[in-house]
């Protein structure tokens, strides 16, 4: 049963009573899935490993940097830059897609900006909009 702070009856975050318990049941569950799929590179993953996965592939979702930064805790965005690099390397090869909408009217407009999709341009009196996929 969850309290009001977030943490489980049982004392800690996610039930395991302690950070301490948590990692040592990381570290058992990767030791048996590096052991399971015989790759040894699977004992190098920490926390902190999954912590930079996250913040890059959700930069590459969203390329808002300043949104990744205040998700991380970063005071300076010198610090949250390193996944900007991260994003280009991994993601070089890969092409953008988009879905692309058409707006006449100001209420199309209006819709297609509360859905996310960002404005492109005007041509011949419409007015284009995009969406990463």
């Amino acid at each position: 049963m969850q309290l009001k702070n977030g943490r489980d009856r049982r004392g800690g975050l996610f039930g395991y009573g302690s950070l301490r318990n948590l990692r040592r049941t990381f570290e058992r569950q990767r030791r048996r899935l590096a052991y399971k799929l015989k790759n040894p590179r699977l004992q190098r993953i920490t926390f902190h490993t999954l912590r930079h996965w996250k913040a890059t592939m959700l930069y590459h979702q969203t390329k808002d940097i300043l949104y990744v930064m205040r998700l991380l805790g970063y005071k300076n965005i010198k610090n949250t830059l390193i996944y900007v690099q991260l994003e280009e390397v991994l993601f070089k090869n890969e092409e953008e897609e988009y879905v692309c909408k058409v707006a006449k009217t100001v209420e199309e407009a209006k819709n297609l900006v509360e859905r996310g999709f960002e404005y492109v341009c005007e041509v011949e009196g419409v007015q284009l909009f995009r969406k990463r996929k």
